[in-house]
């Protein structure tokens, strides 16, 4: 295997410094205009990302092969080597079928306002950290931009596949069923599809979460510098800080304040205060608005719809809106309580144990308190959904996590109301199955039993 390996290594090596050779002759012959004559683009397609995905694909088989005749792949890792390999293949042939990007023109427009020295528009709703960044990228044009987008969305997604199965294996997963569940997880998924379709900040948001809690034992200060990026990028994380109340660990939360204050000055010194209060204002403009949008699965945009129907005023909407809120916001409440004082998800005698099992019901509120819940949103789900498999047992408490799984994951987005609310619904179930299986002290038997198996495999 070795071998065979080594000669496969050989031949890649081989094709690579032959295209690359190749790409420098044309270029030293008939300048960077000299390319047109050998690649083509063809209609609905990006040239940029079409070349990026091949280009990534390639190395990706590089870094396998290397892997293999290096014999760094075995049998305690191969579903973890597999399955990412998987993953980053699969997307990497999805995204380059992409033609037109969503939300890349919003951060493309903010970027540029920031570099005129402009205020930000009025359709960029993030905190300004996004933009302050991307303002460097904006006079390099259009494409540029989008491909620096691009290319950050999936070296993220690379990253969560690894943080994904190592928050997984702390919470008790074996590395294999970590990988196993990590792998189907990813690979159908709408959320994170439409994470990528629009080059969206969640994937990047929640790696920053995902490094908040694994570096949260020995490296407190950098667990609190991640958090606090992850508030920057997007300001509902900030829900998560409850889970550190918790553990009354005053000296994280200090090293969070500080945090939070060095890296909002990326944005002062660069482009003053001015880019908060445009934010704030987008923010308030947004949450008065009145429109209802179907796949847009906010209380919000719910109420708002069944509200003139109802003949309701708009006072009597906002009303009932915050009402919704504040019964999610006791319920949660109530489910990380019983879930802290069971020890429902993470048992051990480390620091942290209240913040553990605080995360996966603040992981819901997180997401629908926010004014706005696209389809892309559940993304941030994600953990509370994959830890009920620790307890759920029943046959019953199996479909109602099946329903609330299809609806959140596999279903793809449509626009029909009141059916495209699953996303809605599904959440609030899962945070029900929080609280009635937190009850039992035990793990479920068929996550037991599955999860030995896979470790005692040879």
């Amino acid at each position: 295997m070795t071998r065979s390996s080594r000669i496969a290594l050989s031949i890649w090596a081989a094709i690579t410094l032959l295209v690359t050779a190749s790409i420098l002759v044309i270029y030293l012959w008939r300048g960077i205009e000299g390319l047109n004559l050998f690649i083509q683009q063809w209609p609905l397609t990006d040239l940029p990302t079409a070349l990026a995905s091949v280009t990534l694909t390639w190395f990706l088989a590089g870094a396998f092969l290397y892997l293999l005749q290096a014999e760094r792949i075995n049998k305690s890792n191969f579903l973890t080597f597999a399955g990412f390999f998987i993953v980053c293949w699969t997307y990497l042939n999805f995204l380059r079928e992409r033609f037109r990007y969503g939300d890349y023109t919003y951060y493309f427009e903010a970027a540029t306002a920031l570099f005129n020295h402009q205020h930000l528009p009025d359709s960029y709703f993030y905190p300004p950290l996004w933009a302050t960044l991307l303002q460097y990228v904006a006079p390099f044009g259009d494409e540029p931009f989008l491909l620096v987008l691009w290319l950050l969305n999936f070296f993220s997604l690379m990253a969560f596949f690894i943080l994904l199965v190592r928050v997984l294996e702390h919470y008790g997963f074996s590395s294999r069923l970590a990988a196993l569940t990590t792998t189907l997880f990813m690979l159908v998924n709408t959320p994170l599809l439409r994470t990528l379709d629009y080059v969206q900040v969640n994937v990047h948001t929640l790696n920053f979460i995902f490094l908040s809690l694994l570096l949260y034992a020995k490296r407190p200060s950098l667990s609190a510098l991640m958090m606090a990026l992850a508030v920057h990028l997007k300001s509902s994380p900030a829900v998560l800080v409850l889970a550190f109340l918790l553990e009354k660990d005053w000296r994280w939360l200090a090293w969070f304040a500080l945090s939070i204050i060095l890296v909002g000055l990326i944005t002062v010194v660069t482009n003053g205060v001015t880019p908060f209060f445009d934010y704030l204002q987008n923010i308030q403009w947004f949450a008065a608005s009145k429109d209802a949008i179907f796949h847009d699965t906010s209380f919000d945009s719910f109420l708002r719809f069944v509200g003139p129907y109802l003949q309701l005023s708009s006072s009597a909407i906002h009303v009932l809106i915050y009402a919704a809120k504040a019964l999610l916001g006791v319920a949660t409440i109530f489910a990380m309580a019983q879930c802290v004082r069971a020890q429902t998800f993470f048992r051990s005698e480390e620091r942290g144990v209240r913040l553990f099992n605080a995360m996966p019901p603040l992981f819901i509120l997180m997401t629908l308190a926010s004014p706005v819940v696209w389809e892309h949103h559940g993304l941030f789900t994600a953990l509370a959904f994959l830890l009920m498999l620790k307890k759920i047992e029943t046959p019953s408490e199996w479909m109602w996590f099946g329903l609330a799984y299809f609806l959140e994951f596999i279903l793809p987005t449509f626009d029909f109301f009141p059916w495209s609310y699953g996303r809605l619904i599904a959440p609030m179930i899962i945070l029900w199955l929080m609280w009635r299986s937190s009850k039992r002290t035990s793990e479920s038997s068929v996550f037991s039993k599955f999860n030995s198996w896979l470790e005692a495999l040879a």
